[in-house]
């Protein structure tokens, strides 16, 4: 059973959502938020929170993104999910088997408020305001991390590595569960050719004026970087 926060939160996010299509927009995914287990627990959440992707909050790599007017902007480096089946809801086994490729992505976002109540976290979509994506690798299938090493960079310089990937964001099959679960739920569903991104693998990157760049690669599979100005 959905939790009551959750299903008003996400019958706000979904018309939101809608009238953004009927506006032009076009679809393209999933994000996760708030999955880090101490974001959880101040939240009292049992999985990460779900919100929606849009072709025009599509950044390209190496852009420049200007910051004005943004209250508490942040950058998370991120794996993006790309999705090759259908999923359905209702705890399916086959999720490894639906993803079909894994790369870099940086998501930014802009905590205009406290991020203290579910309900308002989701009807305004996690905060997302741009996603920028790296190339996907499709040999990671079935959403095989192993090997993989993230490198994040911040002004060009590097602020932190590290091989795990997922104590920060939970597993990536389970997300991609977790996804598909909480869309059936709420009359959506996980399509074949959807991207997810997944959380930050590191601690968010909460932006200051003076910041000019943040960088992040997961080798082996490439990179993704955003430039930003105060104008």
């Amino acid at each position: 059973m959905l939790d009551e926060r959750v299903a008003r939160g996400m019958k706000a996010q979904l018309e939101l959502r809608r009238r953004r299509i009927a506006s032009g927009a076009k679809p393209i995914g999933w994000k996760v938020g708030f999955g880090a287990p101490a974001a959880m627990a101040k939240l009292k959440i049992a999985a990460p929170l779900t919100g929606f992707l849009l072709d025009s909050g599509i950044v390209a790599s190496n852009a420049t993104v200007s910051l004005a007017g943004w209250t508490k902007p942040v950058a998370e480096p991120e794996i993006a999910v790309e999705m090759r089946s259908d999923l359905a809801g209702g705890g399916s086994a086959a999720a490894a088997d639906a993803i079909g490729a894994l790369g870099p992505a940086i998501e930014l976002a802009d905590l205009e408020a406290p991020p203290e109540d579910v309900e308002t976290i989701l009807a305004g979509n996690i905060f997302h305001r741009f996603v920028l994506f790296g190339p996907r690798d499709r040999s990671r299938a079935g959403g095989k991390i192993d090997g993989l090493h993230a490198r994040v960079r911040r002004n060009d310089a590097i602020l932190s590595e590290t091989d795990d990937l997922e104590t920060n964001t939970g597993k990536i099959v389970d997300i991609v569960r977790h996804v598909a679960d909480l869309l059936a739920a709420c009359g959506e569903r996980l399509a074949a050719g959807d991207i997810i991104i997944a959380g930050s693998v590191v601690a968010p990157i909460f932006l200051s004026p003076d910041d000019r760049s943040v960088g992040y690669t997961l080798d082996p599979v490439g990179s993704v970087a955003v430039r930003f100005s105060a104008a």
